[in-house]
């Protein structure tokens, strides 16, 4: 092949072990989207966005593929742009469509326009993770700014990480735990996401061990598993890439926890890099929550094998989300539901205050209790010694 050809040659890469846990995921029925809302004061043009994401996904191609056989391929439609009546409530029928990995696009915004502006991307977490969305976000800005877009183009996968993390040792799976009784709620779902959120007035440290100590208040029996989001970058952070590159650590949660042992057991996980010695497992025997399409199907939503997933996506910097005539004043996301996980919470920093996000099944007596839950975290955000 010329040198010529092979600049020219689409975006390739083979679809990797984790993305075919979400591909696992998603054939059960419930959508794998990652959703990220920017609001904020002035405006941003619809034409110019158009423009902006053109441009930022040229140099991200991994938000334009699609799948073909074991691999994704960046021959799909760019991102399009849906704009949404004022009051659009995220109740809309935007939020809540699945996008198709085959036919694309893989990703796409909705803009509301007054009173106050909205931004919401939406993608695929099939084929993309926080970390890659929000730099592919971030070029968006830098377009409509007038600058020139940093991409992320890297084409490396999850077993990229398993050599630049060095050596680490084996990790034995996490025990499969029974059915947990469900916290929020009871009684049939149609499988609607409820999303809440709430922002509070303090950025503590150890965000993630804090909001599992409140919510292990909540248990309904002695206890609870939890599942934390890793990003694999952390072991090359000269990576750009918007590839799904974010792994697991799976924790053990008790009745009435301390966010200090729970902090000590994420530092301790991070330290031993057992997000990455979990790859190394036979998904279809080790995994502690369904080993089969079967088994995940059959989950009633009356019980579940893992209590919650906690994400924190860190401090955001709202600088890259400026424009001349637009300014951020918040920064959000509405979790998906995963169908082993009752919940999945979801935090980052901006500014002085700690944005949560907590979804769950929409069902006689969830939001109600889910406020509780929220009710206890903020307190122990707040009160955070």
């Amino acid at each position: 092949m010329t040198a010529t050809a092979a600049a020219v040659r689409p975006y390739t890469r083979r679809i990797s072990q984790i993305e075919r846990g979400y591909l696992n995921a998603a054939a059960t029925g419930t959508p794998q989207l990652i959703q990220m809302v920017v609001e904020g004061e002035g405006r941003i043009d619809p034409d110019e966005l158009r423009d902006a994401i053109r441009a930022a996904t040229l140099a991200s191609p991994g938000l334009a593929v699609r799948r073909r056989g074991a691999a994704w391929r960046a021959d799909g439609p760019p991102p399009p742009v849906t704009e949404l009546p004022g009051g659009a409530g995220f109740d809309d029928p935007f939020f809540h469509r699945d996008l198709d990995v085959v036919t694309g696009p893989v990703c796409e915004v909705g803009l509301t326009d007054g009173p106050s502006t909205r931004l919401v991307v939406r993608a695929s977490h099939i084929v993309t993770d926080g970390r890659g969305l929000r730099q592919w976000i971030a070029d968006v800005f830098r377009v409509l700014r007038g600058e020139e877009p940093v991409g992320a183009a890297s084409l490396v996968d999850d077993t990229y990480f398993r050599t630049a993390a060095g050596k680490i040792a084996p990790a034995e799976p996490a025990a499969r735990l029974e059915g947990l009784p469900a916290i929020l709620g009871d009684g049939p779902s149609d499988g609607t996401p409820l999303w809440i959120r709430r922002r509070v007035r303090a950025v503590p440290s150890a965000v993630t061990a804090r909001v599992a100590a409140a919510l292990s208040r909540h248990l309904a029996g002695e206890a609870g598993r939890l599942i934390v989001p890793v990003d694999l970058r952390r072991h090359d952070r000269t990576v750009r890439s918007t590839a799904n590159l974010t792994a697991r650590l799976v924790l053990d949660l008790h009745r009435d926890d301390s966010w200090k042992r729970l902090h000590g057991q994420i530092v301790r996980a991070l330290l031993a890099k057992r997000e990455v010695a979990s790859l190394d497992g036979d998904f279809l025997r080790s995994n502690p929550f369904a080993n089969s399409l079967r088994e995940a199907r059959e989950l009633d939503g009356s019980r579940f094998p893992c209590t919650a997933i906690i994400s924190d996506h860190g401090r955001i910097d709202t600088g890259e989300l400026r424009t001349g005539r637009f300014r951020p004043t918040g920064f959000s996301t509405l979790p998906m539901l995963v169908p082993y996980a009752e919940m999945f919470l979801s935090t980052c920093q901006v500014g002085d205050e700690t944005e949560l996000t907590l979804s769950c099944r929409e069902r006689p007596g969830a939001r109600e209790a889910a406020g509780t839950v929220l009710d206890d975290i903020e307190h122990a955000l707040t009160g955070a010694n």
